[in-house]
């Protein structure tokens, strides 16, 4: 059982998140590796936004793939490099979670495994057998 919360003695979220999931009981713990923006051709689009909307599509793969849902995830870390359309990503992300609120960490870095990737995502999600 996943527990989301908010405590009142730390500020209220910024956007659409939960500052803490507490897991109980008998949980399966997915765990992925950082998603990029890479299609499965492994083609790699040029814009920043356009590879967050690839990395979610993998991380809901991933999802799929171990029978979870978007709604599982109890965690998910953004990595960006360069400038990234605030309310364009923030757009975006609020859409694909469809008023899911996970734990959410973002951080700006200087690069990734390439040149070529702007964004990675990871996540980790929980589900009840």
């Amino acid at each position: 059982m996943k527990q989301h919360r908010n405590p009142p003695n730390v500020h209220a979220p910024i956007v659409a998140y939960s500052h803490q999931i507490e897991i109980k009981g008998p949980e399966r713990l997915l765990i992925l590796s950082g998603q990029i923006g890479q299609k499965e051709d492994g083609t790699v689009p040029d814009t920043a936004i356009e590879q967050l909307e690839v990395a979610l599509e993998n991380v809901a793969r991933n999802l799929q793939a171990a029978n979870m849902e978007v709604r599982d995830l109890v965690k998910l870390t953004f990595y960006l490099v360069g400038d990234v359309d605030v309310r364009r990503r923030r757009e975006m992300v609020a859409s694909w979670l469809k008023g899911h609120q996970p734990c959410m960490t973002l951080l700006f870095v200087t690069a990734l495994a390439s040149p070529m990737y702007k964004v990675e995502v990871d996540a980790w999600a929980s589900r009840a057998d």
